[in-house]
């Protein structure tokens, strides 16, 4: 039987279904606190639980061959941060699966590293670091940003302006992936034991900035103008004023900083490896995911 720790989001329950699709056997674990992004097959067994509490993570795990670690603490529902959720809830469900014997499949991001100025990447390095360092057979599958998630982030701060928001310059060319290759990838992971011990780093196939995605949504809407934008000093001044009161908006504005000096990335080597992912332009993506309103 396979876990798949966060299989209500968009990524976790696409796993979910997939498996099932394979006549596999699948448990969600799920706070409960949102309904699922797709809905769930009939057979997936949904329990509630949260990644959070170490203790309560032992009856979700039996029967578990593999665990699919899908959490992330960065937008989610909820008290939960980076560090609560990525880094110390992922530890939790490594301890768990290792007094299982299972196997690990770890949904990290490309570019983590111990000192990164991202705290979402610091906490997915350390979290990486003790499944290395543990008892699990694992994989890593590192992922660039979602096109689903910062084309519904942008759409939310559009507004009824009609004109999202760009933190920071956001010139920066990034390789946008869909959830639907990722989602791919993560299966293939579960599936295949000769990839275990090993890191898989995916992106998607047209590096562009943050700005030029914002038009791309504004262009599949039909929303006029330009978008709009919070220059960098307003958002150090965000990150430590009024981001101290409220980490969540400090977190976002310190990732923005982050994001528009990160090197752009490349998967030349995976697509060589895997020529039968699927490649999703960030067109289809945007358009499977927003009904132009």
């Amino acid at each position: 039987m396979i876990l798949i720790a966060g299989g209500t989001g968009r990524l976790g329950s696409r796993i979910a279904n997939d498996l099932c699709r394979r006549d596999l056997r699948v448990r969600v674990l799920s706070r409960g606190l949102t309904t699922p992004v797709l809905v769930l097959e009939d057979k997936v067994e949904v329990v509630h639980g949260d990644v959070r509490d170490r203790a309560g993570l032992d009856q979700a795990m039996n029967g578990i061959d593999v665990v699919v670690a899908a959490v992330q603490g960065f937008v989610a529902p909820g008290d939960v941060t980076p560090e609560s959720v990525d880094r110390d809830g992922n530890i939790n469900l490594i301890e768990a699966a290792e007094a299982r014997g299972a196997s690990f499949v770890l949904v990290s991001a490309v570019g983590v590293a111990a000192d990164s100025p991202m705290e979402l990447f610091r906490m997915k390095c350390a979290a990486e670091q003790r499944l290395r360092a543990g008892s699990c057979k694992w994989t890593i599958v590192r992922s660039d940003a979602y096109v689903e998630t910062w084309a519904d982030i942008l759409t939310q701060t559009a507004g009824a302006s009609g004109r999202p928001l760009i933190f920071g310059r956001g010139t920066a060319p990034v390789s946008w992936v869909s959830v639907d290759d990722v989602a791919a990838l993560t299966e293939q992971a579960v599936l295949d034991d000769s990839l275990r011990n090993r890191v898989l780093e995916i992106c998607g196939p047209e590096p562009i900035a943050l700005m030029d995605l914002a038009k791309l949504v504004m262009a599949h809407q039909g929303w006029p103008g330009n978008p709009r934008r919070v220059p960098r000093p307003i958002l150090h001044l965000m990150a430590n004023t009024i981001g101290r009161v409220r980490p969540a908006l400090g977190r976002q504005a310190r990732a923005a900083l982050a994001m528009d000096n990160l090197p752009t990335r490349h998967d030349d080597a995976l697509r060589a490896e895997f020529p039968n992912l699927p490649r999703t332009p960030i067109s289809q993506a945007i358009s499977r995911l927003l009904v132009p309103s």
